[in-house]
């Protein structure tokens, strides 16, 4: 730190770093500048011109997106279960990876990392062992409920198909958040489960399907298979893919059985949904 006349600690930035319109008499204390934002601004240039003089006009403000359009992407956004072998271009993997790192985040930490997997060998033996651990607690569950009968076994062609279908994508990501940054215990609630949404949204948009998959891919699969460091926890992983076919719609609430203004005095809980994927 620096400390100007009047007695303000300021940070100091590294003199390599600087615009080359700093003057050299900056060039003191080590080779680091003192600096408030404002003035590193000032010295990037940032408070001359158009900007000195005001905020940006209407034809230098970058356009507003069509809200029409970004909100139809939510409204088609679904999960999938099942996906083409389509390759997805790097281009657009990296836009979709882009938008994933842009949510809110406490104290700017972004501490969230993204694994991208596409080893055709490791989707494989990731399938392999979700598929055994799979078929070890149907085996478990059967042992302890012994009236279970065909029900049981029609539950599990279903998880064993929807687990195949997982793994049908060409490209996996997993989400994961640094449990040794700052906010850490706010990360894992919050900002990883967030940009896990931002993610899905933005795939959605390059006309990809994904599914926010939890115990479908458990995480020690992933971790053990991935080699995953134990200081990363998992939120998420999600398949990123065309998929197969497009689900039916599923069922949403109204927005009047979901929205309360001022008070929840009188709102009635909801009644559960059944579920049928």
């Amino acid at each position: 730190m620096h400390r100007t006349a009047e007695g303000d600690a300021l940070p100091l930035v590294p003199a390599a770093a600087r615009p080359n319109r700093i003057p050299q008499s900056f060039e003191a204390n080590g080779g680091f500048v003192p600096t408030t934002r404002r003035k590193l601004f000032q010295y990037a240039g940032l408070t001359t011109g158009a900007l000195a003089a005001g905020p940006l006009s209407a034809a230098s403000a970058p356009a507003e997106p069509d809200p029409g359009a970004l909100l139809a992407v939510f409204a088609k956004r679904q999960t999938v279960r099942r996906y083409k072998s389509d390759p997805v271009p790097d281009e657009h993997l990296r836009q979709i990876l882009d938008a994933a790192r842009r949510g809110p985040t406490c104290m700017n930490q972004q501490p969230w990392r993204f694994l991208v997997i596409r080893d055709k060998a490791k989707i494989e033996a990731m399938k392999k062992r979700t598929l055994s651990d799979l078929e070890k607690r149907f085996v478990e569950y059967a042992a302890q409920n012994k009236d279970a009968g065909a029900d049981l076994e029609q539950k599990k062609k279903a998880a064993t198909t929807f687990t195949e279908g997982y793994f049908t994508a060409p490209v996996y990501v997993v989400v994961l958040v640094d449990s040794e940054s700052p906010c850490s215990g706010y990360a894992l609630k919050h900002d990883g489960p967030i940009a896990a949404g931002y993610l899905m949204i933005a795939a959605r948009a390059f006309g990809y399907g994904t599914a926010y998959l939890t115990d479908g891919i458990p995480d020690e699969v992933t971790r053990e298979v991935l080699a995953i460091p134990e200081r990363y926890q998992r939120i998420c992983i999600t398949p990123i893919g065309v998929p197969a076919a497009w689900p039916k719609p599923v069922l949403k609430r109204k927005l009047e059985e979901l929205v309360a203004y001022e008070t929840l005095e009188g709102n009635e809980p909801n009644k559960p949904i059944p579920y049928n994927p």
